[in-house]
């Protein structure tokens, strides 16, 4: 599933495009993706002009003049094509500019899903209301984790990848940040030093600008707008690196938690 770097890439595609532009063309090609399009998509939208593209968590939004926000969500598959040489089954979206361009949410999965709220209402749209901080943003720090974490048993990892913790996370990059401040997955949350939080914040902030700057990781069905696949993966210190040498030499391991595989550095993350 696209993470955060992988949804921030997608919005930083889409700004040259569609940002200062109005749309003189939108339509659904099917009913639904993984629920209904909003039935007044197309009436709000034909007509506005994209005042400002933004991210909450792993959700691009797509801001208008009317006040309206267009949310969407990759799912497992989804990406948005830009200038398509040909419309095909799977985009589901098309969106059309005064400036002739074309752009089509693409996703063969349909896991996806597109919404349509009032900016004012964004911050009580349904998935978002007990979302935690961004990442990326000053109000992740060692002293709210510490906070949070206080008192809980479940492993850090586990803790990470909850939404309500912090926005945004996702398996990759959480098993990456564990690694990077030496932090086994499996240590209980509760128990590690405000010190060591402080490291993973900074931790969990170089490696999703990393993970941005290459583009995000190619997985499955994932590419930026303009085609262009993220080359994350390359960089990859533990994760899908199984029985590799960690950079300490140590074989990697994994670990399945949850349905979710969690690869580590049995010697370097205590």
């Amino acid at each position: 599933m696209p993470e955060l770097p992988e949804v921030e890439t997608t919005v930083r595609g889409l700004r040259p495009p569609l940002e200062g532009r109005r749309l003189t063309r939108v339509e659904t090609r099917r009913a639904d993706l993984r629920r209904p399009f909003p039935a007044d998509l197309r009436q709000r939208m034909t007509g506005a002009r994209i005042t400002g593209l933004g991210r909450r968590a792993k959700y691009g939004l797509i801001e208008t003049d009317r006040g309206d926000v267009m949310i969407f969500h990759l799912g497992m598959s989804g990406r948005w094509r830009i200038d398509p040489s040909e419309i095909g089954a799977h985009d589901h979206l098309v969106l059309e500019t005064d400036e002739g361009r074309t752009l089509s949410l693409c996703d063969p999965r349909r896991f996806g899903s597109v919404d349509l709220v009032r900016g004012e209402d964004l911050a009580g749209f349904g998935p978002f209301k007990a979302l935690g901080p961004e990442p990326l943003g000053p109000d992740l720090t060692g002293a709210y984790l510490a906070k949070a974490l206080e008192g809980r048993v479940a492993p850090i990892k586990a803790m990470l990848l909850d939404q309500r913790i912090v926005a945004g996370l996702g398996n990759i990059y959480v098993c990456e940040a564990l690694h990077m401040t030496g932090i086994a997955p499996t240590t209980m949350a509760g128990r590690i030093a405000k010190g060591r939080l402080d490291r993973l914040v900074d931790s969990i902030r170089e490696v999703l600008a990393a993970a941005i700057e290459a583009g995000g990781s190619t997985l499955r069905d994932y590419a930026r707008p303009d085609g262009e696949l993220g080359y994350f993966a390359k960089q990859w210190r533990v994760y899908g690196r199984e029985d590799e040498a960690c950079h300490c030499g140590t074989m990697i391991r994994r670990r399945v938690d949850g349905g979710r595989s969690t690869f580590y550095c049995p010697k370097c993350q205590k």
